[in-house]
């Protein structure tokens, strides 16, 4: 018989470097029968979860129904020899603030020209010829804010 064994808790501390060194998260949706997950690039803005969302699919129609969901952010070692995983239970909501959107929105365009690759624009819909000059603020972009957390557990390696 297997004993249990309790994996230790992440601090805060790690929990928030942990949402800081990473880009991309999972995000589970309440399905129609059953749920739905995906990944999203994401940035942090005054210690909020920000993600550009297409304004097509499935995501958005889940949205629409239920705001409520689980995102999870991790980070580990192939052979898995070290590792943490973050899951945290909260709301999504479009961002209607201006200032807020065009900040958000110029952060998704300033990290994507540092970070990451042109080809990663096909993932917000954009084509990957373009430029992350793509994220403007006048453009029609949908900009997602996490909000009201209930719960935040974080779990790491030994």
């Amino acid at each position: 018989m297997m004993r249990p064994v309790k994996l230790p808790v992440m601090t805060n501390d790690e929990i928030e470097a942990l949402i800081e060194d990473q880009i991309i998260c999972r995000i589970a949706f309440r399905g129609e029968e059953y749920p739905y997950i995906a990944p999203f690039r994401y940035i942090t803005m005054n210690k909020h979860l920000y993600f550009h969302f297409t304004d097509y699919g499935k995501k958005m129609k889940l949205l629409r129904e239920d705001n409520k969901v689980c995102v999870t952010v991790e980070t580990f070692k192939p052979d898995l020899s070290s590792y943490m995983f973050l899951s945290m239970r909260g709301k999504l909501s479009e961002v209607t603030n201006p200032e807020e959107r065009k900040d958000a929105v110029r952060l998704f365009a300033q990290t994507g020209k540092e970070k990451l690759s042109k080809n990663f624009l096909a993932a917000h819909g954009f084509d990957p010829e373009d430029s992350w000059d793509e994220f403007a603020p006048e453009k029609d972009l949908v900009i997602i804010k996490l909000t009201d957390v209930v719960e935040r557990v974080g779990l790491r390696s030994p």
